[in-house]
C-alpha cells in the first residue's frame, strides 16, 4: 500500500467513524422523541387541554409506525441509506417544530407519528449502512456502539426533557428536538459518504412484494423473524408487570420504582457495551445463542428474587443486560442474512419485534393475574426457549459471515 493510498484509507476510516458517531447522536434524538411522551403524558395532556386517554392514543399511534416502517426497507435498499436517513431526520425536525409552534392536539399527533416513522426508517437504514461499510468481523462492535443511543435516550435524553419542561414549559422539548434534528441532518449529510450506486428506478408494488418473498423463502431470515417476535414478546410479558411485582413484594414507593428504571437503563448500556467489545470475539451467532440461553435462566430465577429488594434489583439488572446484549447482537447478525437487502431484513425484524411486544404487553397482565411472578417467569422463559429453538433451526446451516 502506497503512502497516498494509506492516507486515503485513514481518511475514509475517520469519516466513517465520524458518520457513525453523529448517527448515534441523531438516534438519541429519535429515541428521545419517541420515548419522552411516556413519563410526561400527564403534563402534556394538561398543556394541550385534553384527557390523559388522548395522550395514550398518541403513544399507540407512535408505536404503530414500527409496522408501517416495514414498507420502507425495500425503498432504502433501492434509493440509498443516506437519503433515507436524512429524510427521517427531516421528518423529525419539521414535526417537532410544528408541534412547538402550533400546540394543537392534531399537530402533536402528526409530530409524534412523524417521529416514530422517522425512527422506523432511520434505524434499518443506519444498520444497513453499517452492514455495507463495516467488515463482518467488526460488525458487532459497530452495531453495539450504534445501539448505545437507546440507553442514551433514557440516561441523557429523558432527564434533559424533564429539565426543559420544568424550566421552560411543556413545549420546550419540541423546539429543542426539532432544531437539533435539523442540525444533525446537516452534519450527517456532510459526513456520510454518498450511497453506492443502486437501481434508482421506481419501486413498483410487485417488486416490493418480491423483496419480501425472497425474505420469506430464506430459512435464516424466517428463523430471525420468529426469534425477534418471541424474544421481544417474552420480555414485555415481564416488563409490563415488573413494577407491580416490586410493589406487591416490597411495598416500595414510586421513587424507588424510578430507581429501578434507572437500573434498567444502565443495564441496557452495559449490554450494548458487551456487544461492542465481546460479540465479534465470540462470533455473532454464538453470542446470540449464549445470550438467549442466559436470558431463559434469568427468567426462570426471577420468582426466587422476591425475598430481597437488593437481590431483585440485581436480578433485573442482569436480566435486562442479557436481553439487550442478545437483541443488539442479533441485529448485527441480521445485517448479513440478506446482504443485498439489508434494510428490508432489518425493517421486517423491527416489525416482528414490535408485534411481539404488543402481544407480550397484552398477555403480560393476564399471565400476572393468573399466577403472579411465578407464572410470569415461567411463561417468559418458555417463550424465550421457543425463540431460541427457532433461531437454532433457522441458522442450523448458516455460519458467521455466510451472507
Amino acid at each position: 500500500m502506497t503512502i497516498r493510498s494509506a492516507k486515503n484509507h485513514t481518511r475514509q476510516q475517520s469519516r466513517l467513524i465520524g458518520s457513525l458517531a453523529t448517527a448515534i447522536a441523531c438516534r438519541i434524538l429519535l429515541n428521545t422523541a419517541r420515548r419522552f411522551i411516556y413519563p410526561f403524558a400527564p403534563t402534556i395532556s394538561r398543556g394541550l387541554g385534553v384527557p390523559l386517554t388522548a395522550i395514550t392514543s398518541l403513544i399507540a399511534v407512535n408505536q404503530a409506525t414500527s409496522v408501517i416502517g416495514l414498507f420502507f426497507g425495500p425503498v432504502s435498499d433501492r434509493i440509498g441509506y443516506r437519503v433515507m436517513m436524512l429524510c427521517s431526520l427531516g421528518m423529525l425536525g419539521l414535526g417537532m417544530l410544528a408541534a412547538g409552534f402550533v400546540p394543537w392536539y392534531g399537530v402533536v399527533l402528526i409530530a409524534l407519528f412523524l417521529a416514530g416513522l422517522g425512527k422506523s426508517i432511520f434505524d434499518p437504514a443506519i444498520q444497513a449502512f453499517a452492514g455495507e461499510r463495516v467488515p463482518y468481523h467488526r460488525r458487532g462492535q459497530a452495531v453495539g456502539f450504534l445501539e448505545v443511543s437507546w440507553a442514551g435516550s433514557s440516561l441523557i435524553g429523558i432527564p434533559l426533557m424533564a429539565f426543559l419542561i420544568h424550566t421552560q414549559g411543556w413545549r420546550a422539548p419540541f423546539f429543542v428536538l426539532g432544531v437539533l434534528a435539523l442540525l444533525g441532518g446537516v452534519v450527517l449529510g456532510f459526513l456520510l459518504p454518498k450511497d453506492r450506486k443502486k437501481d434508482r428506478g421506481r419501486l413498483k408494488p410487485r417488486e416490493l412484494l418480491a423483496s419480501y418473498k425472497v425474505l420469506l423463502k430464506n430459512r435464516a431470515a424466517m428463523g430471525a423473524l420468529v426469534f425477534a417476535f418471541c424474544f421481544n414478546g417474552a420480555n414485555d410479558i415481564f416488563f409490563v408487570v415488573y413494577g407491580a411485582w416490586l410493589e406487591s413484594a416490597f411495598d416500595i414507593s414510586v421513587m424507588v420504582l424510578g430507581a429501578g428504571t434507572a437500573v434498567i437503563g444502565v443495564a441496557e448500556l452495559c449490554g450494548e457495551g458487551f456487544t461492542a467489545f465481546l460479540s465479534d470475539r465470540l462470533g455473532l451467532k454464538k453470542s446470540v445463542i449464549v445470550g438467549a440461553g442466559i436470558t431463559i435462566l434469568n427468567y426462570a430465577l426471577i420468582p426466587l428474587y422476591g425475598h430481597s429488594l437488593f437481590v431483585a434489583f440485581t436480578g433485573i439488572f442482569v436480566l435486562f443486560l442479557t436481553v439487550e446484549f442478545t437483541i443488539v447482537t442479533s441485529i448485527a447478525l441480521y445485517t448479513e442474512i440478506l446482504p443485498h437487502a439489508r434494510a428490508t431484513m432489518i425493517s421486517a425484524v423491527m416489525a416482528a419485534a414490535g408485534l411481539g411486544r404488543v402481544a407480550g404487553a397484552l398477555a403480560g397482565g393476564v399471565v400476572w393475574l393468573s399466577g403472579g411472578i411465578v407464572a410470569t417467569g415461567v411463561v417468559s422463559a418458555a417463550i424465550t426457549g421457543i425463540s431460541l429453538i427457532a433461531l437454532l433451526i433457522g441458522f442450523s446451516q448458516w455460519r458467521d459471515g455466510d451472507g
